[in-house]
């Protein structure tokens, strides 16, 4: 078995990939903490009640089978319990929701990993928003502010292999999406055609991009690297080819490519960065 990597999947993969942001943070602590261990012990329970019943009630040891089909104590536990499961679920989980959907203004602070807290992690206002849009089979980014977009798809085989290093299969697309790193960027999410899904793992995101509706969501990573992601809404026959690619830089290195996207192209800018193979590892 694999531990996922940090920022895309691996062959044999168990767990999570790892976190980079306050969102993904309290989402692994969540799921980690709470949720598995409240699956493991029910799943004890109930392994342990079916071992009693085979035992203790089957036709030889239990020949003469009770009358009574009543029991008032057994029926108040298994009401009870379950709701007691779902109220100490249902405390958390509510908290990391709102965080993922509540957009920072500079003042909010956020749970990050300590989901049990008021909040402990600041989290800046939106320093970038890009707006995105999922069409058949292919993503739009729109820099808002700069009003500058470009159109991001799947990078073909032949030029996946030449690169160096080579990009996951499936996953490396020819533009990716340029954001720089400890700062929180604002994601509008939307579609052209169909329902789609805009999902990145590592970012601990995932926001349905719907045909005349614009959703909101954000991300605040605090590692430079690729950040790979996919559309999670089945929305099509080429569903399984339209990756999403975050590459998150250095501020300086932001600039530099911001600065050569409005005064150019697309491909003008990303000349301005660094060779993936001396980016940081992803």
């Amino acid at each position: 078995m694999a531990h996922a990597a940090e920022g895309q999947p691996s062959p044999g993969e168990i767990g999570m990939q790892d976190s980079v942001t306050p969102i993904a943070d309290s989402i692994h602590v969540f799921h980690n903490g709470i949720l598995l261990w409240t699956a493991v012990l029910i799943s004890l329970l109930v392994l342990a009640l079916l071992i009693v019943v085979i035992v203790r009630f089957n036709a030889r040891s239990n020949p003469t089978p009770a009358k009574f089909s009543h029991n008032t104590l057994v029926e108040v536990i298994w009401t009870a319990l379950p709701v007691i499961i779902l109220v100490v679920i249902a405390i958390p989980s509510f908290a990391v929701l709102t965080d993922q959907m509540t957009m920072p203004d500079g003042q909010r602070k956020y749970l990050g990993s300590n989901i049990f807290s008021f909040g402990s992690v600041d989290v800046p206002a939106p320093a970038v928003t890009v707006k995105v849009t999922g069409s058949q089979w292919y993503w739009t980014y729109e820099y808002v502010d700069q009003q500058k977009s470009f159109d991001s798809t799947l990078l073909d085989e032949a030029t996946r292999l030449a690169q160096t290093p080579v990009q996951p299969r499936l996953l490396a697309v020819d533009n990716m999406l340029v954001v720089p790193v400890n700062a929180t960027v604002r994601v509008q999410v939307t579609a052209a055609d169909v329902i789609h899904a805009f999902a990145v793992p590592s970012f601990g995101i995932i926001t349905d991009a719907v045909p005349g509706r614009l959703n909101e969501t954000w991300f605040n990573s605090r590692k430079e690297g690729v950040f790979y992601g996919q559309c999670r809404e089945l929305c099509g026959k080429d569903h399984a080819f339209m990756p999403i690619a975050v590459r998150v830089v250095s501020a300086e290195a932001y600039a530099a490519w911001m600065a050569a996207f409005q005064a150019g192209s697309i491909a003008d800018a990303n000349a301005t960065l660094p060779p993936l193979s001396a980016a940081p590892a992803a």
